[in-house]
C-alpha cells in the first residue's frame, strides 16, 4: 500500500473477460456505490443547491459505467421536484450497451464517448462528475482528464474516488464477500491498490483543485469555478 499499483489491471477492463460476470458486475455496482461512495451526501451538499424547478441544470457523468449513479441522481432530483438533465458517457462499448439498455428515464441520456470528443463538439455542462475513474488513470492521463473536465464544466467538477490505505483494502476484502459471480470483490481490491493517496492527488492537480474527504475510504478532487 505504500506504492500505487499502477500496472495492475482490473479483470472487467480486459476485452475478453467473462461477459456474464461483467453484466452481473454492472448490476451490482448500484448496491456497492449506494452503500460506500457517499453520493447521497454529495448530491445534497454540492448538486441540490444548484437545482431549481424553473430551469434544468445539466450534469455530465464521466465514466458512467452501468449508469447506476446517473439514474440515481436523476431520481433524487425528481423526488425533490427540481430539474436535472444527466448525460452519462463511457468509452467502453460494453458499459454503454448496459447503461443504454436500462429502462428509459426522462432527463437521462447515455453516450459512448470521451471527454475530448465532447470538447471538439463545443459542449459544456453546469456540473461535471465522475465516480471511481481517477484510479484508472496514470499521472499524465489524470492531468489531461482534469483539464478536459474543467473545460467542460461551467460551475464545478467533482471527481469522487477511492483512497488507498491498508484499512480500506482489509475491510473491503471482507465486505465484498457476498458479491459472488462478478468482478466486484477482485476488481475492487485491485482498484484500491491502484488508487491515489490524498498527497499524491494534490501533487498532480493544478492550482484551484482541492482534495476533500467524502466518506470513510473515499476522497474527492474538486474544482469549483467560483473558488480561487
Amino acid at each position: 500500500m505504500r506504492r500505487r499499483a499502477f500496472d495492475a489491471v482490473e479483470k472487467m477492463d480486459m476485452p475478453d473477460c467473462d461477459p456474464v460476470r461483467l453484466e452481473r458486475t454492472y448490476r451490482q455496482f448500484g448496491l456497492v456505490n449506494g452503500a460506500l461512495s457517499g453520493w447521497r451526501r454529495l448530491y445534497r451538499q454540492e448538486i441540490r443547491p444548484l437545482l431549481s424547478a424553473e430551469s434544468a441544470t445539466t450534469l455530465l457523468d464521466v465514466g458512467s459505467g452501468g449508469g447506476d449513479l446517473a439514474t440515481r441522481l436523476s431520481r433524487w432530483a425528481a423526488k425533490d421536484r427540481v430539474r436535472l438533465h444527466v448525460t452519462g458517457i463511457d468509452p467502453d462499448g460494453r458499459a454503454h450497451a448496459f447503461a443504454a439498455g436500462r429502462p428509459p428515464l426522462a432527463g437521462v441520456d447515455f453516450r459512448q464517448a470521451h471527454t475530448t470528443g465532447l470538447l471538439r463538439e463545443g459542449l459544456s455542462f453546469d456540473v461535471v462528475i465522475s465516480n471511481h475513474v481517477l484510479h484508472h488513470l496514470q499521472p499524465a492521463g489524470l492531468q489531461q482528464f482534469l483539464a478536459d473536465s474543467e473545460a467542460l464544466a461551467r460551475t464545478k467538477v467533482l471527481h469522487n474516488d477511492l483512497r488507498r490505505s491498508p484499512a480500506a483494502y482489509a475491510l473491503f476484502a471482507v465486505a465484498a464477500l457476498p458479491f459472488r459471480g462478478s468482478f466486484i470483490r477482485e476488481d475492487g481490491l485491485t482498484s484500491i491498490r491502484r488508487s491515489y493517496t490524498p498527497q499524491e492527488l494534490a501533487a498532480l492537480a493544478s492550482p484551484g483543485w482541492r482534495v476533500e474527504r467524502t466518506s470513510a475510504f473515499h476522497q474527492m478532487l474538486a474544482r469549483r469555478k467560483d473558488s480561487p
